[in-house]
Protein backbone atom coordinates (compact mmCIF):
# COMPACT_ATOMS: atom_id res chain seq x y z
CA UNK A 1 0.00 0.00 0.00
CA UNK A 2 1.02 3.55 -1.10
CA UNK A 3 1.25 6.47 1.39
CA UNK A 4 -1.65 8.01 -0.30
CA UNK A 5 -3.55 4.78 -0.37
CA UNK A 6 -3.40 4.81 3.53
CA UNK A 7 -4.99 8.42 3.31
CA UNK A 8 -8.35 6.79 1.81
CA UNK A 9 -8.37 7.81 -1.32
CA UNK A 10 -9.78 6.03 -4.31
CA UNK A 11 -7.78 4.08 -7.36
CA UNK A 12 -9.08 6.54 -9.88
CA UNK A 13 -7.17 9.45 -7.80
CA UNK A 14 -3.99 7.34 -6.66
CA UNK A 15 -3.90 6.96 -10.60
CA UNK A 16 -3.97 10.59 -11.36
CA UNK A 17 -1.28 11.03 -8.33
CA UNK A 18 1.09 8.20 -10.27
CA UNK A 19 0.57 10.21 -13.76
CA UNK A 20 1.70 13.29 -11.87
CA UNK A 21 4.52 11.54 -10.35
CA UNK A 22 4.03 12.20 -6.62
CA UNK A 23 5.34 9.59 -4.49
CA UNK A 24 4.77 10.82 -0.58
CA UNK A 25 2.28 13.30 0.61
CA UNK A 26 3.26 16.21 2.01
CA UNK A 27 2.43 16.91 5.79
CA UNK A 28 -0.66 19.03 5.43
CA UNK A 29 -1.90 16.29 3.05
CA UNK A 30 -1.38 13.95 5.32
CA UNK A 31 -2.95 16.10 7.82
CA UNK A 32 -5.64 17.15 6.11
CA UNK A 33 -7.15 14.31 3.56
CA UNK A 34 -7.94 11.79 6.37
CA UNK A 35 -10.43 14.37 7.77
CA UNK A 36 -12.00 15.25 4.96
CA UNK A 37 -12.86 12.09 3.79
CA UNK A 38 -13.76 10.23 6.94
CA UNK A 39 -16.58 13.17 7.71
CA UNK A 40 -18.45 16.10 6.60
CA UNK A 41 -16.45 18.71 9.04
CA UNK A 42 -15.18 22.55 8.72
CA UNK A 43 -11.88 22.82 8.99
CA UNK A 44 -9.23 25.38 9.45
CA UNK A 45 -5.53 24.42 8.15
CA UNK A 46 -2.79 26.51 8.82
CA UNK A 47 0.45 25.96 6.29
CA UNK A 48 2.84 28.26 4.46
CA UNK A 49 2.76 28.66 0.50
CA UNK A 50 4.10 25.95 -0.89
CA UNK A 51 3.37 23.16 1.18
CA UNK A 52 0.80 21.52 -1.35
CA UNK A 53 -2.40 22.67 0.05
CA UNK A 54 -4.46 22.84 -3.27
CA UNK A 55 -3.94 18.47 -3.39
CA UNK A 56 -5.01 18.60 0.37
CA UNK A 57 -8.30 19.96 -0.36
CA UNK A 58 -8.26 18.86 -4.28
CA UNK A 59 -8.61 15.19 -3.73
CA UNK A 60 -11.13 15.21 -1.24
CA UNK A 61 -13.66 17.36 -2.65
CA UNK A 62 -12.86 15.31 -6.38
CA UNK A 63 -13.66 12.12 -4.42
CA UNK A 64 -16.85 13.94 -2.12
CA UNK A 65 -18.81 15.25 -5.54
CA UNK A 66 -21.61 13.62 -7.65
CA UNK A 67 -20.27 13.18 -11.22
CA UNK A 68 -23.23 12.38 -12.30
CA UNK A 69 -25.07 15.85 -11.48
CA UNK A 70 -24.72 19.16 -13.43
CA UNK A 71 -25.58 21.16 -9.87
CA UNK A 72 -22.30 23.23 -9.02
CA UNK A 73 -21.82 21.19 -5.18
CA UNK A 74 -18.05 22.81 -5.04
CA UNK A 75 -17.34 26.46 -4.75
CA UNK A 76 -13.47 27.76 -4.35
CA UNK A 77 -12.27 31.26 -3.84
CA UNK A 78 -9.14 32.53 -3.98
CA UNK A 79 -7.29 35.46 -4.38
CA UNK A 80 -6.05 35.93 -7.77
CA UNK A 81 -6.77 35.69 -11.48
CA UNK A 82 -3.72 33.55 -12.10
CA UNK A 83 -3.98 31.36 -9.00
CA UNK A 84 -7.71 30.97 -9.70
CA UNK A 85 -6.38 29.19 -12.88
CA UNK A 86 -3.63 27.38 -11.33
CA UNK A 87 -6.17 25.70 -8.92
CA UNK A 88 -8.24 24.70 -11.61
CA UNK A 89 -5.33 23.40 -13.89
CA UNK A 90 -4.60 21.46 -11.33
CA UNK A 91 -8.15 20.20 -10.16
CA UNK A 92 -8.66 19.05 -13.85
CA UNK A 93 -4.90 17.01 -13.72
CA UNK A 94 -6.47 15.57 -10.20
CA UNK A 95 -9.68 14.50 -11.82
CA UNK A 96 -8.58 13.16 -15.13
CA UNK A 97 -9.74 9.69 -14.50
CA UNK A 98 -12.75 11.16 -13.31
CA UNK A 99 -15.86 10.94 -16.02
CA UNK A 100 -17.72 13.87 -16.28
CA UNK A 101 -16.36 16.08 -13.60
CA UNK A 102 -16.36 19.79 -14.44
CA UNK A 103 -14.15 22.28 -13.00
CA UNK A 104 -14.91 26.10 -14.43
CA UNK A 105 -12.72 29.13 -13.64
CA UNK A 106 -14.10 32.82 -13.26
CA UNK A 107 -12.16 35.76 -12.31
CA UNK A 108 -12.02 38.67 -13.89
CA UNK A 109 -10.18 40.19 -16.94
CA UNK A 110 -12.22 37.33 -19.30
CA UNK A 111 -15.40 37.25 -20.68
CA UNK A 112 -18.23 37.36 -17.95
CA UNK A 113 -20.38 35.72 -20.58
CA UNK A 114 -18.62 32.92 -21.78
CA UNK A 115 -17.85 32.16 -18.13
CA UNK A 116 -21.57 32.17 -17.33
CA UNK A 117 -21.88 29.74 -20.40
CA UNK A 118 -19.65 27.28 -19.28
CA UNK A 119 -21.38 27.23 -15.67
CA UNK A 120 -24.52 26.73 -17.36
CA UNK A 121 -23.37 23.57 -19.07
CA UNK A 122 -22.60 22.09 -15.78
CA UNK A 123 -19.95 22.70 -13.57
CA UNK A 124 -19.74 20.56 -10.34
CA UNK A 125 -16.77 22.21 -9.21
CA UNK A 126 -16.25 26.26 -9.50
CA UNK A 127 -13.11 28.13 -9.14
CA UNK A 128 -13.41 31.64 -8.60
CA UNK A 129 -11.84 35.01 -7.35
CA UNK A 130 -13.88 37.12 -4.60
CA UNK A 131 -14.88 39.87 -7.50
CA UNK A 132 -15.98 38.59 -10.13
CA UNK A 133 -17.65 35.88 -8.12
CA UNK A 134 -20.25 38.58 -6.32
CA UNK A 135 -20.60 40.18 -9.62
CA UNK A 136 -21.64 37.09 -11.27
CA UNK A 137 -24.45 36.08 -8.12
CA UNK A 138 -25.81 39.70 -8.13
CA UNK A 139 -26.10 39.03 -12.26
CA UNK A 140 -27.83 35.59 -11.21
CA UNK A 141 -25.43 34.20 -13.80
CA UNK A 142 -24.39 31.51 -11.14
CA UNK A 143 -26.17 29.62 -8.31
CA UNK A 144 -24.54 28.43 -4.92
CA UNK A 145 -27.13 27.76 -3.42
CA UNK A 146 -26.96 24.16 -3.01
CA UNK A 147 -22.97 23.73 -2.80
CA UNK A 148 -21.52 21.11 -0.41
CA UNK A 149 -18.26 22.45 0.13
CA UNK A 150 -16.81 25.75 0.05
CA UNK A 151 -13.33 25.90 -0.23
CA UNK A 152 -11.25 29.41 0.97
CA UNK A 153 -7.66 29.16 -0.73
CA UNK A 154 -5.25 31.99 1.03
CA UNK A 155 -7.78 33.34 3.42
CA UNK A 156 -5.44 35.46 4.87
CA UNK A 157 -4.29 36.56 1.39
CA UNK A 158 -8.05 37.56 0.36
CA UNK A 159 -8.82 39.81 3.49
CA UNK A 160 -5.39 41.28 2.82
CA UNK A 161 -6.55 42.84 -0.40
CA UNK A 162 -9.73 43.86 1.19
CA UNK A 163 -12.33 41.17 0.28
CA UNK A 164 -13.96 40.80 3.67
CA UNK A 165 -16.75 42.49 2.38
CA UNK A 166 -17.35 40.12 -0.63
CA UNK A 167 -16.38 37.34 1.36
CA UNK A 168 -19.42 37.81 3.74
CA UNK A 169 -22.04 38.55 0.87
CA UNK A 170 -20.73 35.59 -0.93
CA UNK A 171 -21.19 33.15 1.98
CA UNK A 172 -24.05 34.52 2.66
CA UNK A 173 -25.65 33.18 -0.51
CA UNK A 174 -24.52 29.68 0.45
CA UNK A 175 -26.38 26.75 2.37
CA UNK A 176 -25.69 26.54 6.03
CA UNK A 177 -25.45 23.06 6.46
CA UNK A 178 -22.59 22.95 3.79
CA UNK A 179 -18.74 22.16 4.77
CA UNK A 180 -16.58 24.88 5.03
CA UNK A 181 -12.67 24.41 4.63
CA UNK A 182 -10.38 27.31 5.05
CA UNK A 183 -6.45 27.37 4.47
CA UNK A 184 -4.33 29.99 4.85
CA UNK A 185 -0.42 30.46 5.83
CA UNK A 186 -1.33 32.90 8.98
CA UNK A 187 -4.14 33.40 11.38
CA UNK A 188 -4.94 37.03 11.33
CA UNK A 189 -7.66 38.71 12.93
CA UNK A 190 -9.84 39.06 10.30
CA UNK A 191 -9.43 35.07 9.38
CA UNK A 192 -10.78 34.32 13.08
CA UNK A 193 -13.99 36.69 12.56
CA UNK A 194 -14.75 34.55 9.10
CA UNK A 195 -13.88 31.18 11.17
CA UNK A 196 -16.62 31.99 13.96
CA UNK A 197 -19.33 33.87 11.61
CA UNK A 198 -19.17 31.26 9.32
CA UNK A 199 -17.80 27.81 10.54
CA UNK A 200 -19.58 25.33 13.03
CA UNK A 201 -16.89 23.78 15.36
CA UNK A 202 -13.88 23.56 12.77
CA UNK A 203 -11.06 20.87 13.03
CA UNK A 204 -7.55 22.57 13.29
CA UNK A 205 -4.62 21.46 11.67
CA UNK A 206 -1.48 23.57 12.04
CA UNK A 207 1.79 22.47 9.59
CA UNK A 208 5.00 24.00 11.74
CA UNK A 209 4.15 26.70 14.31
CA UNK A 210 1.27 28.72 14.24
CA UNK A 211 2.41 31.77 11.90
CA UNK A 212 5.89 30.86 11.82
CA UNK A 213 7.58 30.85 8.40
CA UNK A 214 9.23 28.51 6.12
CA UNK A 215 12.02 26.18 7.66
CA UNK A 216 13.70 26.32 3.82
CA UNK A 217 13.67 29.36 3.74
CA UNK A 218 17.15 31.38 5.17
CA UNK A 219 16.15 35.26 6.15
CA UNK A 220 19.36 37.69 5.71
CA UNK A 221 19.60 41.26 6.15
CA UNK A 222 21.54 43.98 4.30
CA UNK A 223 21.90 47.64 6.63
CA UNK A 224 22.73 50.19 4.21
CA UNK A 225 21.88 54.12 3.56
CA UNK A 226 18.70 55.42 2.44
CA UNK A 227 20.55 56.25 -1.19
CA UNK A 228 21.95 52.74 -1.72
CA UNK A 229 19.48 50.41 -1.98
CA UNK A 230 19.54 50.12 -5.71
CA UNK A 231 23.33 49.92 -5.83
CA UNK A 232 22.87 47.75 -2.85
CA UNK A 233 20.43 45.06 -5.21
CA UNK A 234 22.80 45.22 -8.09
CA UNK A 235 25.81 44.04 -5.96
CA UNK A 236 23.29 41.55 -4.64
CA UNK A 237 22.10 40.28 -8.14
CA UNK A 238 25.73 39.78 -9.46
CA UNK A 239 27.09 38.41 -6.40
CA UNK A 240 24.51 35.50 -7.42
CA UNK A 241 25.08 35.03 -11.12
CA UNK A 242 22.44 32.16 -11.57
CA UNK A 243 19.52 34.18 -9.29
CA UNK A 244 16.05 33.60 -10.46
CA UNK A 245 14.26 36.06 -7.56
CA UNK A 246 11.14 38.31 -7.12
CA UNK A 247 12.15 41.46 -6.00
CA UNK A 248 9.33 43.37 -3.40
CA UNK A 249 8.51 47.28 -3.44
CA UNK A 250 5.86 48.81 -1.61
CA UNK A 251 4.20 51.15 -4.61
CA UNK A 252 3.56 50.82 -8.04
CA UNK A 253 5.59 53.84 -8.80
CA UNK A 254 8.79 52.05 -6.87
CA UNK A 255 8.23 48.77 -8.61
CA UNK A 256 8.21 50.32 -12.37
CA UNK A 257 11.19 52.54 -11.45
CA UNK A 258 13.65 49.69 -9.71
CA UNK A 259 12.34 47.48 -12.98
CA UNK A 260 13.16 50.00 -15.69
CA UNK A 261 16.85 50.66 -14.53
CA UNK A 262 17.22 47.34 -13.77
CA UNK A 263 16.46 46.81 -17.29
CA UNK A 264 18.74 49.84 -18.78
CA UNK A 265 21.52 48.15 -16.67
CA UNK A 266 20.93 45.25 -18.93
CA UNK A 267 19.36 42.76 -16.13
CA UNK A 268 16.80 40.86 -16.97
CA UNK A 269 14.29 42.19 -15.75
CA UNK A 270 10.08 42.69 -15.93
CA UNK A 271 7.66 44.69 -13.39
CA UNK A 272 4.30 43.20 -12.16
CA UNK A 273 1.71 45.74 -10.41
CA UNK A 274 -1.90 47.16 -10.68
CA UNK A 275 -1.40 49.82 -13.18
CA UNK A 276 -0.63 46.99 -16.35
CA UNK A 277 -3.44 45.54 -18.27
CA UNK A 278 -4.53 41.67 -17.88
CA UNK A 279 -2.59 40.90 -21.30
CA UNK A 280 0.64 42.70 -20.45
CA UNK A 281 0.79 40.88 -16.72
CA UNK A 282 -0.06 37.75 -19.09
CA UNK A 283 3.30 38.51 -21.03
CA UNK A 284 5.24 39.29 -17.76
CA UNK A 285 4.27 36.16 -16.21
CA UNK A 286 5.06 33.60 -19.04
CA UNK A 287 8.44 35.59 -19.70
CA UNK A 288 9.06 34.76 -15.83
CA UNK A 289 7.73 31.14 -16.22
CA UNK A 290 9.88 30.68 -18.84
CA UNK A 291 13.16 32.38 -17.03
CA UNK A 292 13.34 35.05 -19.76
CA UNK A 293 13.27 37.56 -16.87
CA UNK A 294 15.59 36.23 -14.10
CA UNK A 295 14.02 39.49 -11.57
CA UNK A 296 10.89 40.08 -11.09
CA UNK A 297 10.12 43.26 -9.66
CA UNK A 298 6.42 43.00 -7.53
CA UNK A 299 3.84 44.97 -5.27
CA UNK A 300 2.94 42.30 -3.04
CA UNK A 301 -0.87 42.54 -4.44
CA UNK A 302 0.54 41.60 -7.51
CA UNK A 303 2.34 39.02 -6.94
CA UNK A 304 -0.09 37.06 -5.15
CA UNK A 305 -0.71 33.52 -6.86
CA UNK A 306 2.59 33.17 -7.99
CA UNK A 307 3.09 29.83 -7.63
CA UNK A 308 6.98 29.10 -9.23
CA UNK A 309 8.75 26.08 -7.48
CA UNK A 310 12.43 27.00 -8.87
CA UNK A 311 12.46 30.71 -7.41
CA UNK A 312 15.84 31.13 -6.09
CA UNK A 313 15.82 34.26 -3.74
CA UNK A 314 12.99 37.01 -2.71
CA UNK A 315 14.93 40.23 -1.87
CA UNK A 316 12.97 42.67 -0.03
CA UNK A 317 13.83 45.39 -1.84
CA UNK A 318 11.70 47.50 0.83
CA UNK A 319 9.76 45.87 3.94
CA UNK A 320 6.49 46.00 4.40
CA UNK A 321 3.90 47.04 6.68
CA UNK A 322 2.35 43.83 8.10
CA UNK A 323 4.57 41.38 9.20
CA UNK A 324 2.00 38.57 8.10
CA UNK A 325 2.84 40.29 4.22
CA UNK A 326 6.81 38.69 4.99
CA UNK A 327 5.58 36.01 5.41
CA UNK A 328 3.72 36.09 2.33
CA UNK A 329 6.95 37.15 0.64
CA UNK A 330 9.28 34.84 2.37
CA UNK A 331 7.18 31.97 0.85
CA UNK A 332 7.89 32.59 -2.74
CA UNK A 333 10.99 30.94 -2.57
CA UNK A 334 11.89 27.72 -0.98
CA UNK A 335 9.15 25.50 -2.10
CA UNK A 336 8.31 21.90 -2.26
CA UNK A 337 10.63 20.75 -0.38
CA UNK A 338 13.86 23.24 -1.95
CA UNK A 339 15.78 25.59 -0.29
CA UNK A 340 15.73 29.53 -0.95
CA UNK A 341 16.87 32.49 0.67
CA UNK A 342 15.09 35.76 1.47
CA UNK A 343 17.35 39.27 1.73
CA UNK A 344 15.59 42.28 3.24
CA UNK A 345 17.92 45.45 2.61
CA UNK A 346 17.16 47.99 5.29
CA UNK A 347 18.26 51.28 6.71
CA UNK A 348 19.59 51.42 10.40
CA UNK A 349 16.07 52.78 11.27
CA UNK A 350 14.34 50.11 10.21
CA UNK A 351 16.72 47.41 12.04
CA UNK A 352 13.39 47.17 15.16
CA UNK A 353 11.43 45.85 12.11
CA UNK A 354 14.10 42.97 11.80
CA UNK A 355 13.64 41.80 15.44
CA UNK A 356 9.91 42.09 15.26
CA UNK A 357 9.78 40.00 12.16
CA UNK A 358 11.90 37.62 14.38
CA UNK A 359 9.94 36.89 16.71
CA UNK A 360 6.33 36.72 14.74
CA UNK A 361 7.85 33.71 12.22
CA UNK A 362 9.98 32.35 15.10
CA UNK A 363 13.41 32.30 12.81
CA UNK A 364 16.64 34.04 13.12
CA UNK A 365 17.66 36.52 10.74
CA UNK A 366 21.29 36.69 9.60
CA UNK A 367 23.14 39.79 8.84
CA UNK A 368 25.19 39.99 6.22
CA UNK A 369 27.53 42.93 4.59
CA UNK A 370 26.78 43.43 0.93
CA UNK A 371 29.93 42.48 -1.19
CA UNK A 372 32.56 44.75 -2.39
CA UNK A 373 33.67 45.05 -5.74
CA UNK A 374 36.23 43.52 -5.66
CA UNK A 375 34.49 40.27 -3.98
CA UNK A 376 31.33 40.48 -6.86
CA UNK A 377 34.65 40.54 -9.72
CA UNK A 378 36.27 37.63 -8.34
CA UNK A 379 32.90 35.81 -7.83
CA UNK A 380 32.03 36.66 -11.36
CA UNK A 381 35.59 35.43 -12.99
CA UNK A 382 34.64 32.08 -11.51
CA UNK A 383 31.33 32.22 -12.91
CA UNK A 384 33.14 33.02 -16.28
CA UNK A 385 35.28 30.53 -16.44
CA UNK A 386 33.16 27.49 -15.78
CA UNK A 387 30.50 29.32 -18.29
CA UNK A 388 33.79 28.77 -21.27
CA UNK A 389 34.43 25.60 -19.96
CA UNK A 390 30.78 24.21 -19.90
CA UNK A 391 30.01 26.25 -23.71
CA UNK A 392 29.53 23.85 -26.37
CA UNK A 393 31.08 24.14 -30.15
CA UNK A 394 29.32 25.71 -32.65
CA UNK A 395 30.70 23.61 -35.78
CA UNK A 396 29.90 26.36 -37.84
CA UNK A 397 33.21 28.23 -36.17
CA UNK A 398 35.29 25.41 -38.14
CA UNK A 399 34.61 27.59 -41.26
CA UNK A 400 36.30 30.26 -39.93
CA UNK A 401 39.55 28.77 -37.92
CA UNK A 402 41.43 29.58 -40.48
CA UNK A 403 41.02 33.14 -40.76
CA UNK A 404 40.95 33.22 -36.27
CA UNK A 405 44.25 31.45 -36.02
CA UNK A 406 46.07 33.73 -38.57
CA UNK A 407 44.53 36.38 -36.20
CA UNK A 408 45.84 35.02 -33.19
CA UNK A 409 48.78 33.74 -34.28
CA UNK A 410 51.86 33.92 -31.99
CA UNK A 411 49.90 34.72 -28.58
CA UNK A 412 50.45 31.24 -26.41
CA UNK A 413 48.03 29.38 -24.76
CA UNK A 414 48.27 31.28 -20.96
CA UNK A 415 48.25 34.90 -22.98
CA UNK A 416 45.16 33.56 -24.76
CA UNK A 417 43.63 32.78 -21.77
CA UNK A 418 43.78 36.05 -20.72
CA UNK A 419 42.46 38.16 -22.74
CA UNK A 420 39.48 35.82 -23.57
CA UNK A 421 38.57 36.32 -19.98
CA UNK A 422 40.07 40.08 -19.79
CA UNK A 423 36.61 40.58 -22.51
CA UNK A 424 34.00 40.60 -20.13
CA UNK A 425 36.25 40.65 -16.86
CA UNK A 426 36.93 43.98 -17.29
CA UNK A 427 34.03 45.69 -17.58
CA UNK A 428 32.87 44.15 -14.28
CA UNK A 429 36.59 45.41 -13.16
CA UNK A 430 36.05 48.71 -14.38
CA UNK A 431 32.98 49.21 -12.74
CA UNK A 432 33.35 48.01 -9.64
CA UNK A 433 37.16 49.14 -9.13
CA UNK A 434 37.42 51.70 -6.66
CA UNK A 435 33.59 51.69 -5.83
CA UNK A 436 32.42 52.56 -2.27
CA UNK A 437 31.58 50.26 0.82
CA UNK A 438 27.78 50.15 1.04
CA UNK A 439 27.47 48.88 4.36
CA UNK A 440 25.92 51.02 7.12
CA UNK A 441 27.12 49.94 10.71
CA UNK A 442 24.66 47.35 12.49
CA UNK A 443 23.95 48.96 15.71
CA UNK A 444 22.83 45.77 17.19
CA UNK A 445 25.41 43.31 19.02
CA UNK A 446 23.95 40.33 17.51
CA UNK A 447 26.20 37.64 17.65
CA UNK A 448 26.55 35.46 15.01
CA UNK A 449 27.24 32.18 16.64
CA UNK A 450 24.27 30.69 18.06
CA UNK A 451 22.12 33.53 17.36
CA UNK A 452 21.50 32.16 14.21
CA UNK A 453 21.83 29.27 11.73
CA UNK A 454 24.27 29.76 9.21
CA UNK A 455 26.28 33.07 10.73
CA UNK A 456 26.91 36.80 10.61
CA UNK A 457 29.97 38.57 9.40
CA UNK A 458 30.36 41.07 11.67
CA UNK A 459 33.00 38.57 13.21
CA UNK A 460 36.17 40.23 13.61
CA UNK A 461 38.36 38.94 9.95
CA UNK A 462 41.04 37.57 12.54
CA UNK A 463 38.22 35.38 13.99
CA UNK A 464 36.59 33.62 11.45
CA UNK A 465 37.80 32.16 7.83
CA UNK A 466 36.39 32.20 4.95
CA UNK A 467 37.05 29.17 2.46
CA UNK A 468 36.01 28.83 -1.44
CA UNK A 469 35.00 25.00 -2.27
CA UNK A 470 34.66 23.71 -5.92
CA UNK A 471 31.11 22.46 -5.59
CA UNK A 472 27.75 23.93 -5.71
CA UNK A 473 24.17 23.80 -6.88
CA UNK A 474 24.98 21.65 -10.29
CA UNK A 475 26.31 18.67 -7.78
CA UNK A 476 23.08 19.01 -5.97
CA UNK A 477 23.67 21.30 -3.06
CA UNK A 478 21.72 23.86 -1.51
CA UNK A 479 23.24 25.73 1.96
CA UNK A 480 21.10 23.28 3.86
CA UNK A 481 22.60 20.43 2.92
CA UNK A 482 25.88 21.86 1.57
CA UNK A 483 26.45 22.85 5.62
CA UNK A 484 25.70 19.15 6.48
CA UNK A 485 28.03 17.37 4.19
CA UNK A 486 31.20 19.84 6.02
CA UNK A 487 29.92 19.15 9.39
CA UNK A 488 29.75 15.22 8.48
CA UNK A 489 32.91 15.08 6.88
CA UNK A 490 35.03 17.25 8.92
CA UNK A 491 33.40 16.23 12.11
CA UNK A 492 32.32 20.12 13.72
CA UNK A 493 29.34 20.60 15.85
CA UNK A 494 26.03 22.47 14.92
CA UNK A 495 27.35 26.28 14.78
CA UNK A 496 30.48 25.34 13.54
CA UNK A 497 29.72 25.51 9.52
CA UNK A 498 27.93 29.28 9.18
CA UNK A 499 28.03 31.73 6.40
CA UNK A 500 27.01 29.28 3.37
CA UNK A 501 26.40 30.85 0.18
CA UNK A 502 26.01 28.59 -2.71
CA UNK A 503 26.48 29.04 -6.05
CA UNK A 504 25.59 27.43 -9.45
CA UNK A 505 29.31 25.30 -9.16
CA UNK A 506 30.67 26.73 -6.15
CA UNK A 507 30.44 27.98 -3.25
CA UNK A 508 31.83 29.65 0.00
CA UNK A 509 31.31 29.11 3.88
CA UNK A 510 32.82 30.08 6.81
CA UNK A 511 34.28 28.55 10.33
CA UNK A 512 36.43 29.96 12.90
CA UNK A 513 39.95 29.70 12.42
CA UNK A 514 40.61 26.83 15.05
CA UNK A 515 39.02 24.79 12.51
CA UNK A 516 40.98 25.73 9.48
CA UNK A 517 43.30 23.08 10.11
CA UNK A 518 41.18 20.60 10.19
CA UNK A 519 39.25 21.56 7.17
CA UNK A 520 42.01 21.70 4.94
CA UNK A 521 43.50 18.83 5.96
CA UNK A 522 40.54 16.63 5.54
CA UNK A 523 39.98 18.51 1.95
CA UNK A 524 43.82 16.85 0.88
CA UNK A 525 43.28 14.47 -1.78
CA UNK A 526 39.31 14.52 -1.38
CA UNK A 527 37.34 12.88 -3.59
CA UNK A 528 33.40 12.62 -3.79
CA UNK A 529 32.08 9.54 -6.77
CA UNK A 530 35.87 10.08 -7.97
CA UNK A 531 36.02 13.61 -8.32
CA UNK A 532 38.41 15.94 -6.31
CA UNK A 533 36.63 18.25 -4.23
CA UNK A 534 38.72 20.77 -3.04
CA UNK A 535 38.73 23.76 -0.21
CA UNK A 536 40.91 26.78 -0.07
CA UNK A 537 41.15 29.61 2.05
CA UNK A 538 39.30 32.89 0.40
CA UNK A 539 41.32 35.90 -0.42
CA UNK A 540 38.31 38.17 0.37
CA UNK A 541 37.38 36.58 3.85
CA UNK A 542 34.57 40.03 4.48
CA UNK A 543 32.41 38.20 2.70
CA UNK A 544 32.17 37.30 -1.09
CA UNK A 545 34.87 34.68 -1.37
CA UNK A 546 37.39 33.81 -3.82
CA UNK A 547 40.33 31.51 -3.93
CA UNK A 548 43.88 31.50 -3.83
CA UNK A 549 45.14 29.06 -6.34
CA UNK A 550 43.11 26.83 -9.19
CA UNK A 551 41.35 23.99 -8.17
CA UNK A 552 41.51 20.48 -10.15
CA UNK A 553 37.82 20.26 -11.25
CA UNK A 554 35.12 22.66 -11.84
CA UNK A 555 31.97 22.97 -13.52
CA UNK A 556 29.53 25.75 -13.96
CA UNK A 557 27.23 28.13 -16.14
CA UNK A 558 24.69 30.83 -15.52
CA UNK A 559 23.67 34.14 -16.15
CA UNK A 560 24.93 37.57 -17.41
CA UNK A 561 24.18 40.26 -15.32
CA UNK A 562 25.66 43.91 -16.02
CA UNK A 563 25.33 47.31 -15.18
CA UNK A 564 24.86 50.15 -17.55
CA UNK A 565 28.26 51.01 -17.71
CA UNK A 566 29.70 48.00 -18.82
CA UNK A 567 26.96 46.96 -21.52
CA UNK A 568 28.17 48.76 -24.74
CA UNK A 569 28.23 46.55 -27.57
CA UNK A 570 26.40 43.68 -25.40
CA UNK A 571 23.51 41.08 -26.65
CA UNK A 572 20.24 41.97 -24.58
CA UNK A 573 17.12 40.28 -24.50
CA UNK A 574 14.89 43.33 -24.15
CA UNK A 575 11.86 41.91 -25.79
CA UNK A 576 9.97 40.41 -23.14
CA UNK A 577 11.24 42.92 -20.59
CA UNK A 578 10.51 46.16 -21.95
CA UNK A 579 7.41 45.55 -23.30
CA UNK A 580 5.86 43.92 -20.24
CA UNK A 581 7.57 46.87 -17.40
CA UNK A 582 5.66 49.87 -18.53
CA UNK A 583 2.85 51.13 -20.39
CA UNK A 584 -0.03 53.42 -19.21
CA UNK A 585 -2.46 53.13 -21.69
CA UNK A 586 -5.18 50.92 -21.08
CA UNK A 587 -4.76 51.00 -17.19
CA UNK A 588 -7.53 49.74 -14.84
CA UNK A 589 -7.98 50.61 -11.45
CA UNK A 590 -9.95 48.49 -8.62
CA UNK A 591 -11.83 49.97 -6.04
CA UNK A 592 -9.84 48.36 -3.94
CA UNK A 593 -6.29 49.08 -5.37
CA UNK A 594 -4.21 52.14 -3.60
CA UNK A 595 -0.52 52.96 -4.29
CA UNK A 596 0.56 50.25 -1.86
CA UNK A 597 -0.83 47.61 -4.29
Amino acid sequence: MTKFEALGLKQSLLNAISDLGFESPSEVQEKAIPILLESETDLVALAQTGTGKTAAFGFPLIQKIHSDSRTTQGLILSPTRELCLQITNELQLYSKYEKGVNVVAIYGGASITDQARQIKRGAQIVVATPGRMKDMIGRGLVDISKIDYCILDEADEMLNMGFFEDIKDILSNTPQDKSTWLFSATMPKEVSVIAKKFMHSPKEITVGTKNSGATTVQHEYYVVGGRDRYPALKRLADTNPDIFSVIFCRTKRDTQKVAEKLIEDGYNAGALHGDLSQNQRDLVMNSFRKKQIQMLVATDVAARGIDVDDITHVINYQLPDEIETYTHRSGRTGRAGKSGISMVIVTRSELRKIKAIENKIQQDFISKKIPTGMEICEIQLYHLANKIKDTKINKEVDNYLPAINDVLQGIDREELIKKIVSVEFTRFFNYYNKTKDLNTSDSGDRSERGRSRDGDSRIPADGNVRYFINVGEKDGYDWMSLKDFLRDTVNLGKDDIFKVDVKDSFSFFNTDAAATEAILKTFTEFKVDGRFVNVEVSKNPGGGGGRGRRDRSRSGGGRDSRDSDRNKGRRRDRSSSKGNSTSSSGKRRSKRKSDFF
